[in-house]
């Protein structure tokens, strides 16, 4: 499933701007008087901000203390690219170690994004780079393409996509790689991973946070084959307790973080707020702020 970029041409929104506002209208009406049963969100928080423009942030949400905002503004590489050579799909690795071998196209690694310095989250100093995920695990962050990576024997689910300096994913189908591999001579898994499935995979925030990176900390996920919608799939972030549902792949950024241990939890949920089944839909991260 293609996901759809989040960039606009400034020319075509003019000239058509007229056309938009009537369908948003016409949107309106058609959700004002919906009466399709929906799950009961009543007092969590929710992403009411709309279809996101270039430049805009969400509408945030305040609930514990805390406020959580989508936004849009990052810039677009439309034409990225990423294709993992090595290891196979459902290939067998021998050995302590999977040689990952990628090629990445209209991107560069290890290159600072070229709007880092007007975001405040925090950034990495050794620029745009590969989160490679095994099983839903803590990515490891890599500004070459080719390098080796300890994997314990058994089968594992790797996603691959790419990333801007600041952690934010590039969220479209050719800059992602989702494949099973097969590492040393475990025997095989009995329960087969659904890659065709609707899939959540957590990305940040990870680790500890220091200084002014602790202001406005970054939540940022994966989806494959599945969409968001205000009338359809939603991720439920429970952010040390509270829970804001979220309509939109967008990355958010959350304010008001406490010093210390915070706990995230993200869960792939359907209309009806019921967890979509999937070994990885429901995941949940600690992560540290200090002074």
């Amino acid at each position: 499933m293609k996901k759809k970029h989040l960039s606009f041409v400034a020319i075509a929104a003019m000239l058509l701007a007229s056309a938009c506002d009537g369908k948003r209208a016409s949107d309106t009406e058609a959700t004002v008087t919906d009466t399709t049963a929906v799950a009961d969100h009543s007092g969590m928080a929710h992403d009411t901000a709309g279809v996101q423009h270039q430049g805009a942030m969400g509408t945030p949400m305040e609930k514990g203390g805390l406020k959580v905002y989508s936004y849009s503004n990052s810039v677009d590489f439309p034409n990225a690219d990423l294709e993992l050579n090595q290891p196979e799909k459902n290939g067998k690795v021998t050995g302590d170690s999977v040689q990952f071998n990628y090629e990445v196209k209209n991107f560069q690694l290890s290159q600072q994004t070229s709007d880092a310095g007007t975001h405040e989250h925090a950034n990495s100093k050794e620029g745009q780079h590969i989160h490679n995920i095994v099983d839903n695990e803590p990515y490891t962050a890599h500004y070459k393409p080719t390098f080796k990576k300890a994997i314990k024997p058994g089968q594992h689910v790797v996603l691959s996509f790419l990333s801007r300096s600041y952690h934010e994913s590039i969220k479209h189908d050719e800059a992602y790689d989702l494949r099973v591999i097969n590492v040393g001579n475990a025997p095989a898994s009995a329960a087969k991973f659904d890659e065709k499935g609707q899939h959540l995979f957590y990305s940040r925030p990870k680790g500890e946070y220091k200084g002014a990176d602790t202001r406005k900390v970054m939540l940022d996920f994966y989806l494959v084959n599945t969409e968001l919608a205000k009338d359809g799939n939603k991720v439920r972030a429970t952010i040390n307790g509270n829970e804001f549902i979220l309509d939109q792949w967008l990355p958010y950024l959350v304010e008001g973080l406490p010093m210390g241990e915070n706990t995230f939890k993200l869960e792939l949920i359907d209309n009806a707020g019921k967890v979509i089944p999937g070994p990885f839909n429901t995941v949940e991260r600690k992560i540290t702020l200090a002074q």
